[in-house]
């Protein structure tokens, strides 16, 4: 049986695996009570060190109001502490402690499986030829005059 033509198309290839993707990362962070902020956030606090919650929001490109929803999460568990910036008390900073690197290790584990499975019928080659196309094509994008005014963002 013959695919029809539209689902030949670029936009909905991407869409679908897109959605794939999503689910296999969303699965493997579920199995260990996290979420894909949690991973962003955590990794981005290991990357760059302590910072307030807008830097953070502005690093992840978490929205502000989910930002505080994940720290409070991470906090609650222990994982990232919030404490007055001396600087500006008003202003909170957020750091990671050892049992948030812990739990980053767990899911970058986990990340790694799902992309595993995610790539599992291509070779290393091609995995990196698909990264680097698809970084081409999110860099394209993303610097395009009218992006920052999309509704998406």
């Amino acid at each position: 049986m013959e695919n029809p033509r539209w689902k030949t198309m670029p936009s909905w290839l991407l869409t679908q695996t897109g959605n794939h993707a999503h689910r296999l990362v969303t699965d493997e962070f579920a199995s260990v009570q996290a979420r894909g902020y949690h991973y962003r956030l955590l990794a981005t606090l290991e990357e760059f060190g302590p910072a307030s919650q807008a830097a953070l929001g502005r690093r992840t490109e978490i929205h502000v109001s989910d930002m505080v929803a994940t720290v409070n999460e991470l906090a609650g568990r222990g994982l990232v502490e919030r404490a007055p910036d001396p600087a500006d008390r008003r202003r909170n900073i957020i750091t990671l402690t050892d049992a948030g690197t812990r739990q980053l290790r767990v899911l970058e584990e986990r990340l790694a499986a799902s992309q595993e499975a995610l790539l599992a019928p291509l070779s290393a080659e091609e995995r990196q030829r698909l990264t680097a196309l698809l970084s081409t094509l999110l860099d394209h994008h993303d610097r395009r005059p009218d992006a920052a005014d999309s509704p998406s963002r």
